[in-house]
């Protein structure tokens, strides 16, 4: 791992892991918690924090796979864990909340294998989707938080509006802003990490912003940005 200078700061002692859109690829998942630790355990630190930016479900093979290693909490000893939440959750939740709209672009965006997963048949009627998935797991969805702040950064799952500050965010912005935002030469105030919009090329890194979905369920990479005082470094499997 290689680190390099970083467009934000962290307080000496503070370290960050941030996992970018997993989209049901669980054993990517699995293995970058396993480096996380490997790392925790190799450079030890006073205060760590793992951010999972979101969008756990759909399009791949596993979602409840990816859900259920989450909600199984810190994969290392003295490892705190905030999970944002993703459009990709929003729509499942707005989909088996009963609003018809939703359970059609659920389908549409990567929903039928996600249902799968769980052992649903995508063909069946909506209203009994909800009965089928864990009342413990949809819960847990729905109390996934819309962001996070840590040092010089500003965790949210898809980026920020500019022109507003970082505390008085649209949820509808945190969770699906694109062009505004990544067109956007802006000082948020803080560097925005993010992901929603996947690169080709590897994690960007601009001046204040960071875009950590590398399109994991696309074949390529799942990434791990790493953050430490003004550095920042990848991991990836």
């Amino acid at each position: 791992m290689r680190f390099h200078p970083a467009p934000g700061r962290l307080p000496a002692g503070r370290r960050v892991y941030a996992i970018g859109d997993v989209h049901g690829c669980d054993r990517q998942l699995a293995e970058l918690h396993e480096l996380v630790a490997d790392d925790l355990k190799r450079r030890p630190c006073k205060l760590a924090t793992l951010v999972h930016i979101g969008d756990y479900v759909d399009r791949g093979p596993d979602s409840a796979g990816v859900v259920r290693r989450i909600m199984q909490g810190s994969p290392a000893k003295g490892l705190s864990v905030v999970n944002l939440m993703g459009n990709h959750e929003r729509t499942m939740l707005d989909a088996l909340g009963g609003q018809r709209a939703a359970a059609t672009d659920w389908l549409y965006s990567g929903g039928r294998p996600a249902l799968e997963s769980w052992g649903v048949d995508p063909e069946s009627p909506a209203a009994s989707w909800a009965e089928a998935i864990p009342a413990a797991e949809q819960h847990f969805l729905r109390k996934l938080e819309l962001c996070h702040e840590e040092g010089g950064y500003f965790f949210a799952h898809a980026g920020v509006r500019p022109g507003i500050s970082l505390h008085e965010q649209a949820a509808e912005d945190l969770l699906r802003i694109r062009h505004a935002f990544l067109t956007s030469e802006a000082d948020y105030g803080a560097v925005v990490v993010h992901g929603h919009t996947p690169v080709r090329q590897g994690p960007e890194v601009y001046a204040n912003r960071i875009n950590i979905d590398t399109g994991a369920v696309f074949g390529r990479e799942l990434t791990c940005l790493v953050l430490e005082e003004d550095r920042l470094a990848f991991m990836q499997a």
